[in-house]
């Protein structure tokens, strides 16, 4: 009998949070016991090993294996399920998001002199994953951990806006499209004929819509795959940031999200063609 297991389920039920959930403990503990086996475990011995009645672990074990955390073999016995992988990779692939960022945000905060994000899109809102404050600080951004909402920040428009059409509308079925300002954007139809802005001139902004006197610039990030991952976005006070200035800005903002797009391998279809074009010419004989 593996007594690790066995005492496990003991550890994890210890009051230490008012916060506990015992089918969510149970849960976790199962899958803890499929994990440190070395073989599939048949659900009669992940009962015996967290001594729980077998029909309490066989209810969880159809849940998890709904949901592709747990994988029913053909002999009936149990395994990781490859919805863990995908965690997993969605997990390291946000460390390795935040720990490129830091040199294009560093930057980007010394061109501003405002302070500059990595966010991602997170259910219905964006999660600020990276930051770097500039030589003036707002207190109103979101730093590293935060959340804010997707509809009124530039940073929301610029990843909803490189999204598959299909995702695109998912995503705003379910905002709120909550009035911040007297500026925000409530109506679907109007938002997304500003997203539609934001693909043509490649960068978003967000003109006092998350709060007023401020004005947000942010643009899309890519990976390897060509898919949007995220946004680079800087914030300033609008007497900081005036409307004729956003362009320039917005040219910087453009380039540390390239620039970090092509640290995660993203390869510009535009820039290939390029230098296709400029290979064939200067292969030509005169």
């Amino acid at each position: 009998m593996n007594k690790t297991a066995a005492h496990r389920l003991k550890r994890i039920q210890t009051p230490i949070s008012r916060y506990r959930v015992q089918v969510l403990d149970r849960t976790i503990a199962v899958l803890q016991a499929v994990a440190d086996s070395e073989r599939d475990l048949a659900a009669a011995e992940i009962a015996r090993q967290l001594r729980l009645h077998k029909s309490t672990v066989h209810r969880l074990l159809v849940v998890l294996e709904h949901y592709r955390l747990i994988k029913k073999g053909p002999e009936g016995t149990y395994r990781l399920g490859t919805r863990l992988i995908e965690f997993g990779e969605s997990a390291i692939a946000r460390l390795r998001l935040s720990e490129h960022a830091q040199p294009f945000l560093r930057e980007l905060a010394n061109q501003t002199g405002e302070g500059a994000h990595v966010t991602i899109l997170s259910g219905a809102e964006m999660l600020s994953i990276a930051h770097v404050e500039g030589r003036w600080s707002l207190q109103s951004l979101a730093r590293t951990g935060q959340r804010t909402q997707i509809h009124c920040t530039a940073a929301g428009k610029a990843v909803l806006a490189y999204l598959s059409t299909e995702a695109c509308n998912e995503v705003i079925a379910r905002l709120q499209f909550v009035r911040k300002t007297p500026r925000t954007i409530v109506k679907p139809s109007a938002y997304k004929m500003e997203l539609m802005r934001v693909r043509e001139t490649g960068y978003a902004v967000d003109d006092e819509e998350f709060e007023e006197g401020l004005r947000c610039v942010g643009a899309p990030v890519f990976d390897h795959r060509g898919h949007v991952v995220a946004s680079v976005s800087t914030a300033a006070p609008v007497f900081r940031l005036r409307k004729d200035q956003v362009p320039q800005v917005a040219r910087l903002v453009i380039a540390a999200a390239q620039g970090l797009s092509e640290d995660l391998g993203y390869q510009d279809p535009a820039a290939s063609k390029r230098e296709a074009a400029a290979g064939r010419v200067k292969g030509r004989r005169p």
